[in-house]
């Protein structure tokens, strides 16, 4: 449920709904405050106080001396020391009732990750300030982190009376997810239930109860508060997502989703919601009517938009998806201040026209991802480059490399790695190695550089620059399966130390089991080892999983070992239709003196 559901919290639901928030306070003790501006200094000698336009703030004379201790605070404070100028900043305070000062000392502290002292400037810029809802709310936030969630408990009560009637439900909200941030759920429940008791005739004080229950594991109480609110609000669509997350159950949420639409079927975040369920219990057909009804609705709604888009392509609908994609691009076009990335719109847009034999188009929409600053810049740049390469022409997909601009080094590692593979696939192996080998001056613990290095390495026989790579990509990315099963194989294949060959494909095997290449390293070393029987069954396997032509080259082996010779010309035929040039192919079959 909370992966369907990913808006039904009350955070989101307010911000779906455009509820007005003042500033949440701190989820944690390391967080900080917006920059304040506690003391303006002027030149020495001039006639000046600190700034005292805003309503309560004190007329104190800025001394030289204060002017000297402030200034001298803040430069400490920027050469990575906080004790100092955080006790420099909280005298001030005191001495001259300044809230802005008490503020800055709380910025110091929690940028030092001084929970306790932060709490302190907090409490003391609380004091100078009182009516500082900022102030309260960073004030809120500390005690309910900590043991003092008690103190939370009166403030709570006050801010709850004095909201106007229209403000107190969005104060009931911003009170629960304050304490939804408690590390005693029980505690801060038993708390929320003793304040919403005088305002029980609000809906959201029962959506504040149905939630602290869910926190709870008490779902049949969070269920019967979540029907409270809707008995109260019938119309109410947060009371309705908020009764189909509680429920626990996709169906029970579809039931609770789908009722309400029919009595309120313009209910456009419900909806958006029921569609959403839907596509997360792969019921696509059911999906895509919601999504389109919503559409009906709005025909501008993005959101769905880019919706029907992705459920068309689930459905194999290639043409629908291309229409929903691009009246998606169209529509937000129109709309400038929507900072939706078009990114991966453009991407899908891209591989419909790849696929349909369209290169030109599909080089066309990835020219659209121009903006430098999207978070997929790179990667359609390096997309727009290969397909380039693909048809043929090498050096215009190198040139198209270099005109990618990026300052990240990981994605600069990342556009020299793509350059060898281009030089390597057109068969310059040597010249793939050397851009390899000067990419890994610049970045010489990439794993991604040493993995393919190595591998060129191999091809050009330096089996022991090979080894070191792969032993270098093991020590500094000891999760990747893959440097474990190419040495592993490596080894096998030149059937040298089988023993560890094998031990290093097992472990390769137990990262990633469902892996049909390392099911066949795995294969091979056995065939290596003798051991027939094993190798046929692992190579099986692989290829169940994934029917390529060099695992059938290697399970042909193992077949015609055994003498079943026709069964091992039937998977050579197979692997030969699917890729006539393949090397270890023709190699196999000319040490077998095998012509099929």
């Amino acid at each position: 449920m909370k992966n369907a559901f990913a808006i039904v919290t009350l955070s989101a639901l307010m911000a779906t709904h455009a509820m007005a928030q003042t500033p949440v306070a701190p989820a944690d003790a390391a967080a900080s405050p917006s920059a304040a501006a506690p003391v303006a200094p002027q030149e020495e000698g001039a006639e000046s106080k600190v700034d005292a336009k805003a309503e309560g703030l004190p007329k104190v004379e800025l001394s030289s001396d204060l002017l000297y201790k402030l200034t001298r605070a803040e430069m400490e404070f920027k050469s990575g020391q906080w004790q100092g100028p955080y006790v420099t900043m909280m005298v001030a305070a005191q001495q001259t009732r300044d809230p802005r000062l008490a503020r800055r000392a709380s910025e110091m502290a929690l940028a030092a990750k001084q929970g306790g002292e932060a709490l302190a400037a907090i409490r003391l810029w609380r004091e100078l300030a009182p009516e500082s809802d900022e102030a309260t709310q960073f004030f809120l936030g500390f005690v309910v982190l900590t043991d003092k969630i008690e103190e939370a408990e009166p403030i709570f009560a006050e801010r709850l009376a004095n909201a106007p009637g229209g403000a107190r439900g969005v104060a009931l909200f911003q009170m629960q997810q304050i304490l939804s941030r408690s590390n005693d759920k029980l505690y801060a429940y038993s708390m929320v239930t003793r304040l919403v008791q005088p305002y029980l005739d609000m809906f959201e004080a029962h959506l504040v109860l149905a939630q602290g229950a869910l926190s709870i594991g008490e779902r049949e109480r969070a269920i019967g508060e979540a029907n409270k609110a809707l008995a109260i609000k019938p119309n109410s669509e947060l009371a309705a997502l908020t009764l189909a997350q509680v429920t626990g159950e996709p169906e029970a949420a579809n039931k609770v989703l789908a009722t309400f639409l029919q009595k309120n079927p313009d209910a456009v975040e419900v909806r958006g919601a029921y569609a959403r369920l839907l596509v997360e219990q792969k019921q696509l057909e059911p999906a895509r009517e919601q999504f389109l009804l919503l559409l009906k609705s709005q025909p501008d709604n993005v959101g769905a938009l880019y919706a029907l888009g992705i459920v068309a392509l689930q459905l194999e609908d290639t043409k629908g998806a291309e229409q929903y994609f691009k009246r998606f691009l169209a529509v937000l076009e129109k709309s400038p201040g929507d900072t939706r990335d078009p990114f991966k719109a453009l991407m899908i847009l891209s591989q419909i026209a790849e696929t349909r034999g369209d290169t030109a188009g599909a080089i066309a929409w990835l020219d659209k991802v121009d903006n430098s600053a999207s978070a997929g810049y790179v990667e359609a740049r390096l997309r727009r480059a290969q397909l380039i390469a693909r048809g043929g022409n090498l050096d215009a997909a190198r040139k198209a490399l270099t005109e990618i601009e990026t300052d990240d080094p990981a994605s600069q590692a990342q556009v020299l790695l793509v350059d060898a593979q281009f030089l390597r696939d057109a068969g310059y192996v040597q010249s793939a190695y050397t851009v390899m080998e000067n990419a890994l001056l610049r970045f010489p613990d990439n794993p991604e550089l040493l993995y393919d290095y190595a591998l060129l390495a191999e091809r050009l026989d330096k089996f022991e620059l090979m080894e070191a790579s792969l032993r270098r990509v093991m020590a500094l990315a000891p999760d990747n399966q893959h440097a474990y099963n190419a040495l592993g194989y490596s080894l096998a294949e030149r059937g040298l130390r089988l023993e560890e060959a094998h031990a290093l494909i097992e472990k390769a095997l137990q990262m990633a089991p469902g892996d049909p290449f390392i099911m066949d390293s795995m294969g091979w070393v056995q065939f290596r080892m003798g051991n027939l029987a094993a190798a046929e069954n692992a190579l099986r396997r692989a290829y169940a999983v994934r029917s390529d032509p060099e695992i059938a080259v290697h399970l042909g082996e193992v077949l015609w070992q055994k003498g079943d010779k026709d069964e091992a010309q039937k998977l050579w035929r197979e692997a030969q239709g699917k890729d006539p040039k393949n090397e270890a192919l023709k190699s196999t079959l000319a040490r077998l003196n095998v012509s099929l």
